[in-house]
């Protein structure tokens, strides 16, 4: 990389960490003002949580529900799309959301989730899935790949009710993760729950909710990142890679 191109690097990687502070701090006047226009705009049907000065093409980042798009200054345009460092290659838009979605792993009610231990354990991920998800399905096949790490599943049920029927029997099992395994893996529904028996499953709705989380798999790693999806072996070595 010649010093053209790393003098851009580090001026976009300061880019971000500016506007990352800037996150935590209160908006100015402009950025107030351009988040009246564009919520006059969008109406009530789309909320906007906060407007930020981008350090790009003079463009304003607009965050809602946990996404981004992009307006100008007057907030007479929408940009939806992803913001790239053409040297770099980098995905600004990317990064942002990652900050943005960020959560305090420590923070997860670890007590109301499945906890299956692979190995040393050392790697540790939450995973929010419905028992009645086919990618959830899925995702738990490619798991079997991993060694070393510790899987909380939070059993997520947004698909249906018979999902969350199905969480509650799990939970109620005397071997919760045989129970789990064996409908996941296998199809064989798990026993019905004793009437008295009280699953966490209205508190993990909650939880997502408030995580905004949109559908089933979502992974969390320990440094708060998340990714939804089934993803393979090889996306999470890589992943965990770049955890700290």
């Amino acid at each position: 990389m010649d010093n053209f191109a790393k003098g851009l690097l580090q001026k976009a990687s300061m880019a971000l960490m500016i506007l990352t502070v800037a996150t935590a701090c209160a908006e100015t006047p402009q950025e107030a003002s351009v988040k009246k226009k564009i919520e006059l705009h969008l109406g009530e049907a789309t909320k906007v949580d906060a407007v930020l000065k981008t350090p790009y093409s003079g463009l304003f980042e607009v965050q809602s529900g946990g996404n981004v798009f992009y307006t100008d200054a007057k907030a007479e345009y929408l940009f939806v799309g992803q913001v790239f460092e053409t040297k770099s290659q980098r995905n600004l838009t990317k990064e942002r959301l990652e900050v943005i979605n960020k959560v305090k792993f420590s923070d997860l009610p670890l007590d109301q989730a499945l906890k299956i231990v692979k190995g040393d354990g050392k790697r540790v991920i939450a995973v929010f899935s419905d028992p009645n998800c086919g990618y959830c399905k899925r995702l738990e096949a490619n798991l079997k790949e991993l060694d070393n790490v510790t899987v909380y599943i939070f059993m997520f049920n947004i698909l249906s009710e018979d999902s969350a029927r199905k969480s509650k029997n799990i939970w109620c099992s005397a071997d919760r993760n045989k129970a789990w395994e064996n409908w996941m893996q296998n199809g064989q529904e798990p026993s019905s729950a004793a009437a008295d028996c009280v699953d966490p499953g209205a508190k993990i709705y909650e939880l997502g909710k408030k995580l905004k989380v949109n559908g089933t798999p979502t992974i969390f790693f320990a440094d708060g990142t998340r990714i939804s999806g089934a993803i393979d072996a090889k996306t999470f070595e890589e992943k965990f890679a770049t955890v700290k």
